[in-house]
């Protein structure tokens, strides 16, 4: 399906992306600095950041590949820790999925938390919105996140060694996914799965190579879909007996 692009919507998109660079800056910086302390040169940080561009996966891989892991543990963990982006792609099916395959696979390649939180609740909030303006939209939160992404490795690899420890920038990490994850703790699978998955994460922490994440993954989702099914069976019952009832 062919798009039309609307400027309009590409800019509303980069705007309320934007307040993000305030965490996209600091987060690829600091990766660029971790990774070149652990051995990377300029260009395998680069190059890392720019086909994987998911800084969890990234820091998850520096940190087993520091620690002597085996490949496929490396691929494994990273896996487990972008499985999200699944849950992201499905989300955004409705939404996105009448557009070419071409389109599809580039939205795919540079989707990121920070794009997904802010375009899906906009696309929620206004169904209303023709498929060239939620594209055009999409690729305007990645135009604002991607760009800096990538400049900031660069800075923060070329840079880093320069930057004393005292002002190492790692706040950015755990304030990154608050913002992003807290205000979509709306309904009570998300919250369940979010309590299950950091209970998991602190209990199987002594596992080697990071698996414990795995663990904490599979049994977050786990809870959060079937609190879901057991939300949805709830419904089915009531509807039911009011049928029944009436």
């Amino acid at each position: 399906m062919k798009i039309d692009w609307n400027r309009r919507a590409f800019w509303q998109g980069l705007r309320d992306c934007s307040p993000f660079i305030v965490i996209v800056v600091p987060f690829s910086a600091l990766f660029g600095m971790v990774a070149t302390d652990a051995g990377l040169d300029l260009l395998q940080v680069v190059a890392m950041s720019a086909i994987v561009i998911a800084g969890s996966a990234q820091f998850t891989a520096l940190s087993l590949l520091q620690e002597g892991a085996p490949v496929f543990v490396v691929l494994l963990a990273s896996l487990a820790v972008n499985m999200r982006m699944a849950m992201y792609s499905a989300a955004l099916v409705p939404h996105l999925g009448k557009a070419s395959l071409r389109l599809r696979a580039l939205m795919a390649y540079v989707m990121v938390d920070q794009v997904y939180a802010v375009s899906v609740q906009t696309f929620e909030a206004k169904p209303e919105m023709p498929l060239s303006e939620k594209v055009s939209y999409y690729f305007g939160c990645i135009t604002i996140v991607c760009i800096p992404w990538y400049i900031c490795t660069f800075l923060g690899a070329l840079l880093g060694k320069a930057i004393p420890a005292s002002l190492s920038p790692d706040f950015a990490v755990p304030i990154c996914f608050i913002a992003l994850f807290a205000p979509m703790l709306r309904s009570l699978p998300y919250i369940v799965a979010a309590g299950v998955s950091i209970f998991a994460a602190i209990g199987f922490a002594w596992l080697p190579w990071n698996f414990g994440l795995i663990v904490a993954a599979i049994l977050a989702m786990l809870a959060g879909a079937q609190v879901e099914f057991w939300q949805k069976r709830q419904l089915r019952e009531k509807q039911l007996q009011a049928k029944v009832s009436g």
